[in-house]
């Protein structure tokens, strides 16, 4: 497994060792003791989520406040996303920045996004299936969202068009109107 820093040095690609050979491929896509070591901190999963959506369903971006607040290492089983972390941490040098990345069943790139960040996902394939582990589990009330488009974060969406989106993610405040971390 190697762990690569991303502009926002919190928020880390994992990537596995994948082994191939004619029969298909295999790789460990979790190894706790590992993991602890390469991102330096002690991290416990409760819960894991997997989600199916379409080509240009946008998700996000979503975040759970404190005491309930949320890690997640997310990664593609089928298709491919342009997936986002927004560091919402109001004492952070990199406050408002966004790092995105492209994770695909091809690439099998994982992404550690920790607590104190917003998350998101674009779907860039016809569909796509997404896994991730969560460290603490889904409390509705703690739940926010931030508006995809908001112009304070100028993400750069790899978009063709306008996007899917749920209720709930067109109702996403702007980043300075957002209950946020201290």
């Amino acid at each position: 497994m190697k762990i690569t820093n991303t502009i926002i040095g919190d928020v880390k690609v994992v990537e596995p060792k994948v082994f191939t050979d004619d029969r298909g491929f295999f790789f460990e896509s979790f190894n706790e003791a590992l993991f602890e070591k390469l991102v330096g901190q002690r991290i416990r999963f409760v819960q894991d989520n997997h989600s199916r959506s379409y080509r240009n369903v946008l998700r996000g971006l979503h975040y759970q406040l404190p005491p309930h607040s949320q890690g997640k290492l997310v990664r593609v089983v089928a298709g491919a996303v342009y997936d986002v972390a927004v560091d919402i941490r109001r004492s952070s040098k990199t406050f408002g920045q966004w790092v995105g990345v492209i994770l695909s069943a091809d690439n099998k790139r994982q992404l550690w996004i920790p607590e104190g960040f917003a998350h998101a996902f674009l779907v860039l394939s016809d569909t796509a299936e997404f896994l991730y582990k969560t460290t603490d589990y889904w409390y509705k009330d703690l739940e926010r969202t931030i508006h995809w488009n908001d112009s304070e974060l100028s993400i750069q969406w790899p978009l063709q068009e306008a996007p899917i989106l749920s209720p709930k993610d067109l109702a996403g405040s702007s980043l300075s109107m957002a209950d946020l971390f201290a």
